[in-house]
């Protein structure tokens, strides 16, 4: 049976009126199945070219103890690139705020809800920190390594994605760059709200065209599509036409509704760089 894309997205809660619930409800969770995306870019599930994991921050977790006293943190959660789903972004916001009324004995009682509810949600195991509001160092802003080619003085025609813009430098010459923009602007899927986000790209093989490069990034101006899939199109198109020996393509999206979305995709395991933006 083929299911369209379209279909498939019919019953989330994204750009439908909701109520806000302030009990803990683990049924508020909706899972997309990461398989919807990927067949759209031409990816095939079982043979993918990049490992990674989406980095999510939460700003906005906060419930009572056990005596009704309102307690805050701050958290980190860790879904790995190859969980059947990625978890869709009102859901999680609904969830995390139905924590807010809801009585728990301690923090560990907080953390094992958070842990199982959402590997249960993308299915498989997602890494659950929780920080305490004082931890400073945790949420400090940083720089992005490598050169900035936002201030290439070019003309931008093109703000629908086109993948065609996307090309080498003539010489064939074979670098390691480390480059980033703070120009990529996508939309929501469902409600075609911007995603506003800055992009590092790490590679190893043939010099991408710099100016060609921006102007990709900038096609997907108006392009729909979730965050995970942006970066995984971004690191497809990157890895085809770059042919490098290695690539990583990070996007550090600003936060909505109290949660940010970092996507990391790259060819062979390893870490993102501690990269945190002031827009975040």
């Amino acid at each position: 049976m083929i299911i369209r894309y379209s279909d498939a997205l019919t019953g989330l809660s994204l750009g439908q009126i909701t109520a806000y619930a302030d009990q803990y409800d683990a049924s508020l969770l909706q899972a997309v199945s990461r398989s919807l995306g990927r067949d759209d870019i031409g990816l095939n599930g079982d043979a993918l070219p990049f490992v990674g994991h989406d980095i999510w921050h939460g700003y906005e977790l906060s419930w009572l103890n056990s005596k009704g006293k309102p307690m805050v943190a701050l958290a980190t959660f860790v879904v790995p690139f190859d969980s059947p789903n990625l978890i869709e972004s009102k859901s999680f916001k609904l969830y995390l705020n139905s924590f807010n009324q809801s009585r728990f004995t301690d923090l560990g009682q907080v953390y094992r809800h958070l842990q199982q509810d959402l590997s249960a949600c993308a299915g498989k195991t997602v890494k659950v920190s929780l920080h305490n509001v004082n931890e400073i160092m945790a949420f400090q802003p940083t720089w992005i390594p490598g050169r900035c080619i936002d201030d290439l003085d070019i003309e931008i025609t093109q703000y629908q994605y086109d993948a065609s813009l996307l090309k080498t430098q003539p010489d064939g010459d074979v670098v390691e760059e480390k480059l980033h923009s703070h120009l990529l602007k996508s939309n929501c899927l469902i409600t075609s709200q911007p995603d506003w986000a800055s992009v590092y790209i790490h590679y190893k093989g043939q010099a991408l065209d710099h100016a060609a490069l921006l102007r990709y990034l900038i096609s997907f101006r108006s392009h729909n599509e979730f965050h995970e899939q942006c970066v995984e199109r971004i690191f497809s198109d990157l890895w085809r036409i770059a042919q490098p020996s290695f690539l990583a393509v990070y996007a550090r999206y600003t936060r909505r509704g109290g949660l940010d979305i970092n996507p990391w995709r790259a060819s062979e395991p390893c870490s993102p760089p501690a990269i945190r933006l002031s827009r975040q």
